[in-house]
Order: C-alpha cells, then sequence, then structure tokens
C-alpha cells in the first residue's frame, strides 16, 4: 500500500495528514483558510488520492505559514509514499479549462526538486485568501516532493478560476504520473536505475 503518515508541528502550524495514493479520491480537509481547503478537496477529487489533512495555524497572523507548510507537508508524504517510485509512469500532465480560465500543468517525479510557473493573477485576494500563496504552495509542495513542476496560464481573467485550474491540473498530472504503468511494475522508470 502507497500510503504516508506525518505530524509536522512548528512554532507557527500543527498539521497532520494521510495521504493513500491509490484511493478513491475522497478527503477530509480541515485548516484554518477555508479557500484552501476548497483547494485540497479538489486536488483528493481529480487525483483520486486519499487525503486527510488538519491544520491548526497562525491565521491571526495570515495564511502563509499555514499554506507553506501544508505544501511543504503534502509534498513529503506523496515523496514517502511514492518510495523509488518503481513502475511509475512518472511523467503527467493535463490542459485544463475552468471557465475563461486554461491551465497547463506538467510534471516529472525527477528527484529534481524545480517549480517553473507563467501565473499572472489580476486580484490580490480571493475571499480572505491572498493569491501569491498559490505559489508558495507550489514551491514548497515541488520542493519537498522532488518534482519537477511547470505551471502555464494560458489564459484567463477570473483568480479563483486560475487557481483552481491550477488545482485541478496539478492533481490530474499526479494522478497519470503516480499510475502504475502495467507490465513495467518492477522498473525504476529511468536509465539510471534509481531516482
Amino acid at each position: 500500500m502507497r500510503i504516508a503518515k506525518l505530524n509536522r508541528k512548528t512554532n507557527e502550524t500543527d498539521i497532520s495528514l494521510t495521504l493513500n495514493l491509490d484511493g478513491t479520491g475522497s478527503s477530509s480537509i480541515n485548516t484554518d483558510c477555508g479557500f484552501l481547503n476548497h483547494m485540497l478537496i479538489l486536488l483528493a477529487a481529480h487525483s483520486k488520492m486519499d487525503l486527510e489533512i488538519t491544520c491548526v495555524g497562525d491565521s491571526d497572523v495570515d495564511y502563509h505559514h499555514t499554506v507553506e507548510d501544508i505544501g511543504i507537508s503534502l509534498g513529503i508524504a506523496l515523496n514517502q509514499a511514492l518510495g523509488d517510485k518503481r513502475g511509475i509512469n512518472r511523467y503527467g500532465s493535463c490542459i485544463l479549462p475552468m471557465d475563461e480560465a486554461l491551465i497547463n500543468v506538467a510534471l516529472d517525479f525527477s528527484g529534481r526538486a524545480m517549480l517553473c510557473e507563467d501565473i499572472n493573477l489580476q486580484t490580490n485576494k480571493v475571499g480572505s485568501f491572498d493569491t501569491e500563496l498559490c505559489k508558495e504552495f507550489m514551491v514548497a509542495f515541488s520542493r519537498e516532493a522532488k518534482l519537477t513542476l511547470h505551471i502555464m496560464q494560458l489564459r484567463g481573467e477570473n483568480s479563483h478560476h486560475i487557481i483552481e485550474g491550477i488545482f485541478k491540473a496539478l492533481a490530474r498530472a499526479i494522478r497519470v504520473a503516480i499510475t502504475i504503468d502495467k507490465g513495467f511494475e518492477e522498473q525504476i522508470p529511468s536509465t539510471k536505475g534509481v531516482i
């Protein structure tokens, strides 16, 4: 079973997380940020990973630490659950429309952390969520998942639609990449023999 559980406590956040890569997309998300809850529920549903997260953060300051630390925790859990990455497709991509927004996500579980993004959000907030935190989440997540992640906003005006499109496209790309490649279940998907 490709499952990871972790607890991460700092002076700013207290996070408990359980991740099952071979799930159905069910989720139980309880953070102090409603918009982030919404995005993580979408991430679980569209990736078909089961995800449970509780986070108590210093939201009296803002949501920065909550968003970043959940990105860190989810990245660590995903990397742990993948183990040596034996048998996975490794690569995934998705071009996803979200109303007027069009998002392209391509990723590689390469063992090399990198985020390349071209995101142009035209508002500073979606509700009480600072839109710049979308990038902060992706930086932390890609670094700890040891993931090469490219995100391109091909079009879009509504910040909610753009960010939602990013999370859905990320989820769909992850779903492809972590799927076991039938007939190659025992192979490491690299000519190096290790990722």
